[in-house]
């Protein structure tokens, strides 16, 4: 847990009282590579923090797996779709690699926004931030080519992108695999010269 308030404490740093709160709501659990955290048509209950590992939330589209995000190392992750609605959600959540989490059980977390106004603090400018990443990943599919949202992603997450199949990466991208080689290909003859 202690890694979880590290993080949550260069967010909004919370009191050890309600660290504590927290504590009594969430486990720690792991997740293998290849497996689900969230399935296709689940309701989401928990919201996770990444101790460890990658997870990639996708979608169907016609018949194929599509990349929404890449969740790695100190990411929270929820499917804020179904969490609030409690509906199902159209997108899952599975681990790249092994993947170790603390997970929140939403409903309490929700219940202890009366009792802790650090922490309704706290979740707020966490799914503020959810939100505006989300907006942000919209707004680049709309005025970004796809060269421009990889050259994006090499600058940003470099470490990680080694770390991604590249089918992933090109589906995230919107892309087919031969269309992510070529664009590889024209970034890495460009760097050699």
């Amino acid at each position: 847990m202690n890694q979880f308030f590290d993080h949550i404490d260069e967010i909004y740093p919370i009191s050890n009282q309600s660290k504590q709160l927290l504590e009594g709501i969430s486990r720690e659990m792991t997740v293998k590579k290849g497996e689900d955290l969230q399935m296709i048509g689940s309701v989401c209950r928990n919201i996770y923090f990444v101790k460890s590992g990658l997870l990639r939330i996708h979608y169907i589209k016609n018949g194929n797996s599509i990349t929404e995000s890449f969740e790695f190392e100190n990411s929270i992750v929820a499917r804020s779709d179904s969490l609030f609605d409690a509906k199902p959600s159209q997108k899952g959540i599975q681990a790249i690699e092994d993947t170790e989490l603390v997970a929140i059980y939403s409903t309490k977390l929700f219940q202890l926004y009366d009792l802790d106004p650090d922490i309704e603090r706290l979740f707020r400018i966490i799914f503020e931030r959810a939100y505006v990443k989300t907006v942000e990943r919209i707004e680049s599919l709309q005025f970004h080519s796809a060269e421009e949202r990889y050259r994006n992603l090499l600058e940003h997450s470099q470490p990680i992108i080694k770390r991604i199949p590249l089918n992933y990466i090109a589906s995230y991208l919107g892309i087919t695999p031969v269309s992510l080689s070529r664009i590889r290909s024209k970034i890495q003859l460009a760097n050699n010269h």
